[in-house]
């Protein structure tokens, strides 16, 4: 991914992992066929014992991409949060419109989890990462219903052997535009913006142009 060094992400496990988990409808891409295919997928993420960060996430069995992930590397894009850039916003009128966001790419080799107990603990881990309440729930349905929803995905896990992040959080202009920038995020009617300025950094000094 192309990362200017003024708009270069944080290159801790931890924090990337954080992000990932807030964020974590993502897109699996895979390449084996020469032809990238993608697939947008929700994941759950975690840093193993070894400090390695992990990703799980399941396909539907019917989608043959499946059959690639272990056939070369796999690339899982997280893409949010993002918002316009307004240049009403910049203190000179010679100014265009950008996009702010934050985007991590994870590079790694996927692993298939092929028994019936680990395809469930893939989709129990999602379960208690989005709707713990409904555990209970799945736990108490019929053993032949359970079956017949596990015969039907393809659970796998990935190790990243590479994280890039990039924050674009306008660290390039000046302190009184990131400033202007924050609280417009912050107020406006828009999820993914409010969202983005939990993100924007302090003001500080204005660093590369863009």
């Amino acid at each position: 991914m192309y990362i200017p060094r003024h708009f270069q992400g944080p290159e801790e496990p931890t924090v990337l992992v954080d992000f990932m988990q807030r964020h974590s409808f993502a897109t699996l891409v895979t390449a084996a066929s020469g032809l990238p295919v993608a697939t947008q997928l929700p994941f759950t993420a975690r840093l193993s014992a070894a400090g390695q960060v992990v990703l799980t996430a399941h396909l539907a069995r019917a989608n043959p991409q499946w059959r690639e992930l272990t056939a070369g590397p796999a690339l899982v894009i997280f893409s949010e949060p993002h918002a316009y850039v307004s240049p009403r916003h910049y203190e000179q009128t010679q100014n265009v419109p950008t996009w702010n966001y934050i985007a991590v790419h994870a590079y790694g080799s996927a692993q298939l989890l092929e028994t019936e107990s680990a395809r469930r603990q893939v989709l129990e881990d999602l379960i208690q990462a989005n709707e713990p309440e409904y555990l209970p729930q799945w736990q108490a349905l019929a053993p032949d219903y359970q079956q017949r929803m596990l015969g039907a995905i393809v659970a796998f896990e990935l190790t990243a052997t590479d994280l890039q992040a990039k924050y674009k959080l306008s660290q390039n202009r000046t302190p009184a535009e990131q400033r202007a920038l924050a609280a417009a995020f912050a107020h406006s009617g828009n999820a993914s913006a409010r969202q983005l300025a939990d993100y924007m950094p302090p003001a500080h000094e204005s660093t590369a142009p863009a």
